[in-house]
């Protein structure tokens, strides 16, 4: 079972967080080889012009056995544990990729990635396809229910070149709220 994870980083934590890096990155290590994808997020708009160094969040997206390994997986990691996160966002994922963003073709540099959140509006599905921009995805796909039944909205990781091109990937008419969040390839540099 895919799950998305979002911690969303508490105000004022940025030292807390920097002092758990190692700690965090041990904890990631454990779970290697079930990562579709992982990374920070940053404040500001990704443009390259010295802002957006802020973390503001931690996005993973896991392959575990079940949902109560996913909320193990997300309670007991490091920063949560701390309180460097305020919440935690973890629903169930499909990957409509079928591939890990070390396997996109991309690569890890260049260019602007963000996080692209869509909340439903509590009605029908929306964007179960994959849009036309295949070459920008990262990571796309659904986010569902517990029973993996129900759609809750769409997550996607994308290169782009602002945030407008990114948040253009969820038609804003589909959700109830779009979010566009800098992101980052993550894990040990």
């Amino acid at each position: 079972m895919e799950f998305f994870c979002y911690h969303r980083d508490r105000p004022g934590s940025l030292p807390l967080r920097d002092e758990l890096l190692e700690e965090h990155w041990s904890y990631m290590d454990q779970y290697a080889s079930e990562l579709i994808a992982r990374g920070p997020t940053f404040d500001g708009d990704g443009d390259g012009d010295g802002d957006g160094d802020t973390p503001t969040g931690s996005v993973h997206i896991v392959d575990l056995p079940d949902t109560a390994a996913a909320r193990a997986f997300a309670l007991d990691e490091p920063n949560y544990q701390a309180g460097v996160y305020r919440d935690v966002l973890l629903l169930r994922w499909r990957n409509a990729l079928g591939r890990t963003m070390w396997e996109f073709p991309g690569g890890s540099t260049g260019g602007n990635r963000y996080l692209v959140l869509g909340l439903g509006t509590g009605q029908e599905a929306a964007d179960l396809a994959v849009p036309p921009c295949l070459d920008d995805l990262i990571a796309y796909g659904p986010l569902l229910s517990d029973s993996g039944t129900a759609w809750l909205g769409t997550a996607a990781l994308v290169r782009a070149p602002d945030p407008d091109t990114a948040r253009a990937v969820l038609p804003p008419d589909r959700y109830a709220h779009v979010e566009v969040h800098t992101w980052r390839f993550g894990g040990r540099r």
